[in-house]
């Protein structure tokens, strides 16, 4: 019945009338917001980029919904990212793409350079925006796959790209700069879910999610019990929870501690799998790794500015 409902709707969304003026921005769907902002920057005018999923959404376990369908459905180009991060839409892309250009923008990473995946031996860790470095393949991705699209276009994409790398490689210098003032033993970042592997092994840090990879992996109650110990063992006392995953583990986390008399408060909150508020700075990638970054650093007692790496951030540190 499922997939009748979603072929009637595939049907009906192809039927529809679709524009097509050579001057005309190109219609680009992304899944992520950080893919989303990666087709902006580098598209300028040249696009009009829809974002599937918004701040607090959970890529892990998202479904396309009648209104996405028909958008992937009459757009010039399909961004998602891949490495089974989307793992509930994967079918529908592959769909999808004997109709529409679609291309998963991070499958394009050497894989020598990804994490392996703590659930599944044939896949790899997705969540590869959390390391500028790996960030920088990711929009040349993207880059290539616009100018593929409107190749008439492929100087602009270029100039565009070059400049959001280069903001992106200030950003790397910032993060290298303000997380070396951590402290050496400080250096231990526990989340809700494994998303920042690849912060941990670009900046140096020890991590620890009570989760999996994915959102979708159960904590069980060993898992929580065996991190109240490391806690309470390293006098580790900052825990950080993030905006698009519940905090109902990490309070299990805090409570936890200070029933064996330790004491742990919330670091912050982490931009992990989406990205902050539309319209706002943190809601986009430079803005959403600074907010991390600053965080981060801070609360593990690092020495910051007081609004991050361009005096952006919303709020002061």
């Amino acid at each position: 019945m499922i997939r009748r409902n979603f072929l009637a709707v595939l049907a009906l969304a192809f039927s529809l009338p679709v524009a097509a003026w050579a001057d005309s921005p190109l219609k680009v769907v992304a899944t992520t917001g950080m893919i989303a902002d990666a087709a902006r920057q580098v598209g300028g005018d040249q696009v009009d980029v829809k974002g599937l999923m918004g701040p607090g959404v959970d890529p892990h376990a998202y479904r396309q919904t009648r209104s996405d369908i028909v958008a992937m459905t009459r757009a010039d180009l399909i961004l998602w990212h891949g490495l089974y991060l989307e793992a509930q839409m994967e079918d529908f892309f592959h769909d999808l793409e004997r109709k529409r250009t679609v291309v998963a923008v991070a499958e394009g990473i050497d894989k020598s350079k990804l994490r392996a995946h703590d659930d599944y031996a044939d896949k790899y860790d997705p969540h590869v925006w959390m390391t500028p470095e790996l960030w920088r393949d990711v929009v040349l991705e993207v880059q290539a796959a616009l100018t593929e699209v409107r190749p008439e276009a492929a100087e602009v994409f270029a100039a565009n790209a070059q400049a959001h790398l280069a903001d992106i490689d200030r950003l790397t210098a910032y993060a290298d700069q303000v997380l070396a003032s951590v402290p050496d033993n400080n250096k231990v970042l526990v989340t809700a879910h494994d998303a920042f592997g690849y912060f941990g092994e670009s900046f140096g840090f020890e991590v620890l999610g009570i989760q999996g990879i994915s959102t979708q992996s159960e904590a069980g109650l060993n898992r929580i019990g065996e991190l109240v110990d490391l806690l309470v063992d390293r006098k580790i006392t900052a825990v950080f929870v993030e905006s698009s995953v519940s905090d109902r583990s990490i309070r299990a986390l805090i409570e936890g501690a200070a029933a064996k008399g330790h004491e742990v408060h919330v670091g912050g909150e982490l931009f992990s799998d989406a990205m902050g508020e539309e319209g706002t700075y943190e809601g986009t990638y430079l803005g959403m790794l600074d907010h991390n970054i600053t965080v981060i650093a801070s609360a593990l007692g690092g020495d910051v500015p007081d609004r991050g790496m361009d005096g952006k951030l919303s709020a002061g540190f």
